[in-house]
């Protein structure tokens, strides 16, 4: 027989009371080890989170090129236009130039890698330019290349009209491969802008000698095989440079251009003052050391979307430091620009005019490009700019970039000595006779240092590559003493004070001041967004162009915007038509 089971007043069984008693307290040990994994788990995002604020993703990215089996050395001549349309009424004419953009069929690091692109100078009030523009590129596959000529018209006071494009499809190339000599190509008028072709429209009625279509002549040659390793194309030649002035932001700034607040030797009157500042940009022969290789650092939580273009507030932001970047490097009439011979003298001696010796005590923020392009102002922190980052701007929002910082010169006292020399000294820290302030610069790159750093907190350049830099600078400036220093060297930032106090000693010239790269405000985001400025640079802005600030403060001023997003639209739709076989 069994025991019957002790009926309990409630009429419940003992068993089921203990059944009930082991649930519960199975569903308290449950809820405890619950809130201790959600502990847990909230202990340890709070940690990644306090590891990614100091160690932030981005930086050096040591993801290597990948191989090709072949690469050849191609020499692209861009000769000349005809009968591109008028684009401006008053002059009854235009101001064309091309930006080349070279592709192939070789794999990226990453696809947001740039692609290799080419701006031709400008040719001033002429429909039937002559450029004659060499670019010489090492690493072109054998399975060809795919070269794009954007035709515009230059408008430092407005949006570049775009006159056409021009696309050449080279399907296979090699030692044996026959080139194109000085052929004549049609420029596709869909691309262009309506207003240039309507003006155009109209003289062709007029007079039977103006035609609608125009054409653009060009060349190319293999050279013969690039030098191995293979997998990446490159610029080795021409070397060129340009010189960027602009006034507005000289009186902004407070800057003036050298020597123009200074009276002759002969004590006559001082010059009239000339407010001006000045952006530099030189290409140097290629190839950038493969290591040199960083990522923008997502060092605040909206950068990552102002790179990526994602988001509302990531495309404003990277239209406006576009914007910012062409208002800077900004083409027009006073535009300077020249060809030197890659790695010589001259090319060391036009970098030194450009950074004017060592006048001033300025200091210099850079950026170097992954196809070598250097792009560097005078910067300094007394007076303030509504830029967002200087070397995002200078880099014009690239994703990658080779390298970036900031550098100065130094004219040495023992030019054949060491510069850490024991009794070497330097100039402006020190004053001695054979050169400024006293006397013009000597014309020698073996009497300077240039004295280069990695100070940038929107890349973060890795500071045990630094000598490859300096390797690299070495090869492209002969003569030149290449000195380079990480940023956290103390013996650096006692230099550069010592730079600042000859810079309030002699005066501010060509100068230009932007934001801490690693110190972004809140407002600094906002007023990107919203576009606004401050007062003064409205009057100064006022100053400059009057007409074009009445039009941004009437509505209605996005004509570059949708000028942009209509070109963009257009070229991807030009581009599946490509591949479609259309």
């Amino acid at each position: 027989m069994f025991d019957k089971e002790k009926q309990q007043p409630n009429g419940r069984s003992n068993r089921s009371l203990n059944g009930v008693n082991e649930s519960t307290q199975n569903s308290v040990e449950k809820h405890s080890t619950g809130k201790i994994e959600a502990a847990k788990d909230k202990l340890t995002d709070k940690q990644q989170k306090l590891k990614d604020k100091h160690n932030p993703p981005g930086g050096h990215d040591n993801t290597p090129i990948p191989t090709a089996r072949d690469g050849y050395t191609v020499k692209i001549t861009i000769h000349r236009a005809e009968s591109l349309p008028v684009s401006d009424l008053n002059s009854r004419s235009s101001d064309p130039y091309i930006q080349a953009t070279l592709t192939a069929a070789l794999s990226k690091r990453h696809k947001e890698d740039p692609d290799l692109v080419l701006r031709t100078p400008t040719i001033h009030k002429d429909t039937n330019p002559e450029w004659n523009t060499e670019w010489i590129v090492a690493g072109v596959p054998s399975s060809g290349f795919r070269l794009k000529c954007r035709l515009y018209d230059e408008d430092s006071s407005d949006h570049d009209d775009r006159l056409g494009n021009v696309t050449v499809n080279v399907g296979r190339i090699g030692l044996d491969w026959q080139g194109i000599k000085n052929e004549r190509f049609n420029i596709k008028k869909r691309m262009g802008s309506k207003r240039a072709y309507a003006i155009r429209g109209c003289a062709a009625m007029l007079s039977s000698n103006v035609h609608m279509g125009g054409a653009l002549w060009l060349s190319a040659e293999v050279l013969g095989e690039s030098e191995k390793p293979y997998g990446r194309m490159y610029t080795v030649g021409k070397t060129f440079w340009f010189k960027h002035y602009s006034p507005m932001i000289g009186r902004i700034a407070g800057t003036k251009a050298p020597g123009t607040s200074q009276g002759s030797q002969n004590g006559d009157k001082p010059k009239t003052e000339r407010y001006d500042f000045q952006a530099n940009q030189f290409q140097l022969q290629g190839p950038v050391p493969e290591e040199l290789y960083h990522r923008f650092v997502e060092f605040k939580p909206f950068v990552k979307g102002m790179f990526s273009k994602t988001g509302v507030r990531g495309r404003v932001l990277n239209r406006a430091l576009h914007h910012q970047h062409a208002r800077v490097y900004n083409f027009s009439n006073a535009t300077e620009n020249g060809i030197v011979k890659p790695r010589s003298k001259e090319a060391s001696l036009q970098f030194l005019k450009m950074v004017h010796y060592d006048e001033g005590g300025r200091i210099f923020t850079y950026v170097l490009t992954l196809d070598g392009l250097l792009r560097f102002t005078e910067t300094g922190k007394e007076f303030g700019i509504d830029l967002l980052s200087k070397h995002t701007m200078h880099s014009d929002v690239n994703i990658y970039i080779a390298c970036s910082g900031e550098f100065f010169v130094r004219r040495l006292k023992h030019p054949k000595k060491s510069t850490d020399a024991p009794d070497q000294a330097t100039h402006p820290n020190a004053d001695f006779p054979g050169g400024p302030p006293n006397a013009p610069p000597p014309e020698n790159p073996e009497n300077y240092e240039l004295v280069i750093d990695n100070d940038s907190g929107t890349y973060r350049p890795k500071g045990e590559l630094l000598p490859l830099l300096k390797d690299f600078l070495n090869q492209s400036f002969p003569g030149l003493h290449v000195v380079t220093k990480e940023c956290t060297d103390k013996e650096l930032e006692k230099m550069k004070d010592e730079q600042r106090e000859r810079k309030k000693k002699e005066g501010k010239n060509v100068h230009m001041v932007q934001n801490s790269d690693d110190e972004i405000s809140s407002s600094d985001e906002e007023n990107l967004v919203r576009g606004t400025k401050t007062k003064k640079q409205m009057a100064f802005d006022a100053l400059e162009d009057p007409g074009k600030v009445v039009k941004e403060l009437l509505p209605g001023g996005k004509g570059r915007e949708e000028r942009e997003q209509r070109e963009t639209a257009e070229d991807r739709v030009e581009a599946e038509g490509e591949r479609s076989g259309f």
